[in-house]
């Protein structure tokens, strides 16, 4: 007797390249709704729920919103990691001048946004926020890159995924420097320590990844109690994970693979879920016409992909860098659209930078509607040069 039900749609959906940007932008629509409605009290108070312990030595004790963005966005970050590493390793950036690209580019996608910001908000009291645009959030932009499929070359994701890693750092570091009360630098040498001993492991082939993955848990710890933003721990000790020089399945390769349906299926949609948490009240779209709401717009809409096709142009017509594997400029001004995407870090550097609620009403609408913005004419734009036999809406620039 024939089943009524398609048992194979599901598992095929699961594997579809696409699905878990779908999931993911299903739980932000979820999300604001939740905010939004009676539920959305409760919700809060969830998020704000405090778990784990506290002893004389050891300080475990956070919120469920806090666990969520620090430690399972960590493990994201430690994905993220690892991919960039095989790819410096073995792939599209072990290139010098491939893998220049995407830091130069990240500091031109950071510049241009603040200096917007801040030449719209000078001498006002919201001139604190610059560092809002200057931010990409990774696991929605490479969401969307992803659900692009085929219609852009394989080394465009990898380079997006780069630039962004390297985006997120240097929005780490400014918070650090400018947004941080103080930094424990006593923490951060047990960091350092512990990182030191994963480098010697991975220098005398040690090849069991519980030796780098349990020291990472240390890492964690004394990363975010040294002030500094704890995801940046999961990079670190990616960075240190073994490779092989031949085509044996690496101790990285398999923590990659143990690692992408966890991440892509669970943890990013758990994230979005609590951080898209966005109550609209009134005089929010009034607010994106204020210095604070057009500094946040332009600089993530228009900041962001003129910095980083300047940058882009400008290192490689001085042969310092060289664009990815079959892209072109408009792939590039397309990538800076997607980059626009602020979303997570935005909003952070938004709470560190304000007090007042309805100013951080304000700055969090502005950031989700440029990421909206940002993201969608993006994908567009992709899409359309990915349709064409000749992909490019540049001819000037295509030499």
């Amino acid at each position: 007797m024939k089943s009524p039900i398609n048992l194979s749609v599901f598992p095929n959906f699961l594997r579809h390249e696409s699905a878990g940007g779908i999931i993911l932008f299903l739980c932000v629509i979820l999300s604001l709704i939740i905010a939004n409605s009676p539920l959305g009290a409760g919700f809060n108070s969830l998020l704000e729920h405090q778990i784990g312990f506290n002893t004389e030595s050891i300080h475990l004790e956070y919120s469920v919103a806090l666990w969520i963005n620090d430690g399972l966005m960590a493990i994201f970050f430690l994905l993220v990691g690892l991919e960039i590493k095989r790819e410096l390793v073995e792939g599209e950036l072990a290139s010098p001048k491939k893998a220049a690209l995407p830091i130069i580019c990240a500091i031109g996608g950071a510049l241009v946004p603040a200096g917007i910001y801040m030449l719209l908000n000078a001498g006002t009291p919201t001139v604190s926020g610059w560092g809002i645009p200057m931010a990409t959030d990774i696991a929605f932009a490479l969401a969307v890159i992803t659900m692009l499929g085929k219609s852009v070359p394989a080394s465009l994701k990898i380079f997006l995924a780069a630039l962004a890693i390297v985006d997120d750092l240097l929005a780490i570091l400014v918070i650090a420097l400018f947004y941080s009360a103080e930094l424990n630098f006593v923490y951060l040498a047990y960091a350092g320590a512990i990182l030191v001993l994963l480098v010697l492991f991975n220098r005398f082939g040690v090849k069991n990844i519980a030796f780098y993955l349990i020291p990472g848990v240390f890492i964690w710890y004394f990363v975010h109690h040294s002030g500094i933003h704890a995801t940046i721990a999961g990079v670190l000790v990616a960075l240190t994970l073994p490779t092989t020089p031949d085509a044996t399945e690496s101790p990285l390769e398999k923590l990659e693979h143990a690692l992408i349906k966890p991440v892509n299926f669970l943890i990013i949609p758990i994230f979005a879920l609590a951080n898209t948490n966005i109550l609209f009240v009134d005089g929010m779209v009034e607010g994106l016409f204020s210095a604070l709401g057009m500094g946040i717009v332009l600089g993530l809409i228009v900041g962001k992909p003129i910095g980083i096709f300047l940058l882009s142009w400008l290192s490689v017509k001085f042969k310092i860098c060289q664009l990815p594997e079959g892209a072109n400029w408009t792939h590039i001004i397309g990538v800076g659209l997607l980059a626009g995407i602020g979303f997570t870090m935005s909003i952070f550097i938004a709470l560190l930078s304000f007090v007042d609620p309805d100013v951080v009403a304000v700055a969090k609408f502005a950031i989700l509607t440029a990421s909206i913005l940002s993201g969608a004419i993006g994908f567009i734009l992709l899409k359309m040069i990915g349709r064409k036999s000749n992909p490019t809406l540049i001819p000037l620039l295509k030499k």
